[in-house]
């Protein structure tokens, strides 16, 4: 069957009709993109001016972070635009490449996450062999298998997308352009798009989310036998990733794990995931890591001497 794509255009409904609540959300997303903006590049700076990238950690910290930028930076920015206009319009090309750069860059956080996993799992169940392990050279590899990782996935699932025809509705209920609210504007059957699409996505959610699990399974058995200190030690270099990962996953897994299916709640869940997770994860980092804030005071010492010789 011929393609048919007679939409030029797509119309986000946003959070929200509501004019006052719209202008709730304009007030808190801008606040919460410029914090999101300030953490993630503090420990940006944090990590490359304290000379921490050299560690295997900091230096998958440090790209966490700008993924995290952006990531929300492909939403945010559009969605406050979006608030302040009457007409909340995408171009088709530009909600493709919306969609693109969403599952890009949330797949290689997710790929980042569980090789952050790995690292704390060589960290202390291996500690000896531990710089040998994750050296310069396997970090830049495994790092570059993130990119790589997230560039299939996306590109899958936006090839899934772009041969369906779109010759009718145009109104996506959501305030970005993501898989499943566009499938519904299809007008053909999605069916089988549809599980292809959750195929991918809970494949990759899910089998990441497995790996996390068994990391930690295996830390935790590791460390049944060791001193109360050296559980405390161990554990309090692993519970901010454990933090993190949780309240990312438990978010992806319930939206991009089920059947090809939109629920009037998933709008509200996908900002936790967008904004909360990016605005969460360097306060997270900072709040619980004794490393980082060290580093932190360290670089603002530094800073502040430098400007009192001047």
């Amino acid at each position: 069957m011929e393609k048919i794509n007679n939409v030029t255009e797509f119309i986000f409904l946003g959070l929200s009709q509501n004019p006052e609540v719209e202008e709730v959300c304009l007030v808190l997303f801008s606040f919460f993109y410029a914090v999101i903006l300030l953490g993630n590049l503090t420990i940006m700076l944090t990590v490359c001016m304290g000379n921490l990238l050299k560690s295997p950690m900091y230096f998958f910290l440090n790209f966490l972070s700008f993924v995290d930028i952006c990531y929300s930076s492909i939403i945010v920015p559009k969605m406050i635009v979006d608030l302040l206009a009457k007409n909340k319009t995408i171009s088709y090309a530009g909600c493709m490449l919306q969609l693109f750069g969403v599952h890009f860059l949330g797949c290689t956080e997710i790929f980042i996450l569980t090789v952050m996993a790995y690292d704390r799992y060589v960290a202390i169940c291996k500690p000896l062999h531990y710089m040998t392990i994750m050296d310069q050279k396997t970090c830049s590899k495994m790092l570059l298998g993130t990119w790589i990782g997230g560039f299939i996935h996306s590109i899958i699932q936006v090839a899934l997308v772009v041969q369906l025809p779109f010759c009718g509705p145009n109104e996506i209920d959501h305030y970005f352009c993501d898989v499943h609210p566009v499938l519904k504007l299809a007008c053909t059957d999605t069916y089988i798009v549809g599980i292809f699409v959750t195929a991918n996505s809970g494949t990759i959610s899910l089998g990441s989310f497995a790996i996390l699990l068994f990391s930690y399974v295996f830390i935790l058995h590791w460390l049944r036998n060791h001193s109360a200190e050296g559980r405390r030690k161990a554990l309090s270099s692993c519970i901010s990733h454990i933090i993190v990962v949780i309240l990312f996953f438990g978010h992806f897994i319930f939206i991009y794990t089920r059947p090809a299916t939109t629920f009037p709640m998933d709008k509200m869940i996908a900002v936790f995931y967008t904004i909360g997770t990016p605005l969460l994860n360097p306060l997270i980092y900072t709040l619980r890591n004794a490393e980082v804030k060290n580093a932190m005071r360290k670089l603002w010492s530094k800073k502040l001497v430098s400007d009192d010789r001047r």
